[in-house]
């Protein structure tokens, strides 16, 4: 009788244990069910975050624009075009889980036309899209002034391209290479200053390939722009600085500063006629020196960003403010 009262305390013992199992909200079972579900909402969660953003990004893609032969401006650059990253975008929105605009991340795109596909022709300006201009300075004389306006350049960080005559670089050597440990860019202004338009074919190459050699010889700079002395060129010189890798660089803004106007009328005269794109003509000369610094700060206060001509031809969308 003993060992029947043993055997049924066993048997309650099981089936209470049993019970209280199936009871027990926190056995492995219940709780790996409840993580399970959980996993499941977030994953759907990330999937609608992901989708979201997959279906806004076409609000926000912009084409990019490809380089082109303008009938007024010559050759004209191309400009990436913008797209969203999703990933990268969802990345960093996926912690808060909702679509924030100020998270979205992009990612440039380039045309498909550039500037080298053109046939050869001269470059005016850069892209009108571009919120950024170049300062051109023709060096073949007004020694005196190129101190200061370095001094100005530098103080604003400002890099500018500086075309060298090339005579002018045998006489100055020092000069030359001040200009170009200051980060400034360098390009070829013929040798020794002739009408490029009226010199034959020989003539011309000769006159490029003595500048550019006397230039590589005093900076260990490559040369890869040409601009015509007082504008002056016809097609073939325009092929044959391209046959020798350079593009020949003109001006959409002239400052007039050979003509000596005072400080404030040649400030007037660049924002009258200021534009994406710009780029500026100038000498090293007194008004451009005394003015130079106002005109810099001019520029930026109309949000323009002011750098040397290979980056403002470049197709290197802006995507920052420009004050």
């Amino acid at each position: 009788m003993k060992k029947h009262y043993i055997q049924f305390f066993v048997f309650i013992c099981i089936l209470l244990l049993s019970i209280g199992s199936l009871q027990n909200p926190y056995t492995t079972d219940y709780v790996n069910a409840l993580k399970h579900n959980q996993e499941s909402v977030t994953v759907s969660g990330q999937n609608n975050l992901l989708s979201e953003i997959e279906k806004k990004s076409i609000e926000y893609e912009i084409p990019a624009e490809d380089a082109k032969i303008d009938i007024v401006w010559k050759a004209m650059p191309g400009y990436n075009g913008l797209k969203v990253d999703v990933k990268a975008s969802h990345e960093r929105m996926k912690k808060d889980g909702k679509f924030d605009e100020k998270k979205l991340v992009f990612k440039q795109t380039p045309p498909n036309i550039h500037l080298e596909d053109l046939p050869a022709e001269a470059i005016y300006r850069g892209h009108p899209n571009k919120p950024m201009v170049s300062f051109l300075i023709n060096v073949a004389w007004g020694n005196e002034y190129i101190p200061d306006m370095l001094t100005t350049l530098k103080k604003h960080n400002i890099k500018a391209t500086f075309f060298l005559e090339g005579r002018w670089v045998k006489e100055n050597p020092e000069l030359t290479q001040m200009i170009v440990d200051a980060g400034h860019e360098v390009g070829n202004h013929s040798y020794s200053h002739p009408n490029m338009e009226k010199l034959s074919a020989e003539l011309i190459r000769e006159q490029l390939i003595q500048t550019n050699d006397v230039i590589e010889a005093t900076t260990g700079k490559q040369v890869t722009l040409f601009g015509p002395p007082s504008g002056s060129y016809r097609a073939e010189v325009v092929k044959i600085a391209d046959e020798l890798g350079m593009k020949t660089i003109m001006w959409s803004v002239d400052t007039v500063d050979w003509k000596r106007p005072q400080p404030h009328v040649l400030v007037e005269r660049v924002l009258s006629k200021i534009h994406p794109g710009a780029m500026i003509l100038m000498h090293p000369t007194s008004p451009t020196a005394q003015s130079l610094e106002r005109l810099i700060l001019s520029i930026k206060q109309k949000e323009y960003l002011i750098d040397n001509v290979s980056t403002l031809l470049s197709e290197e969308r802006i995507l920052y403010k420009t004050k």
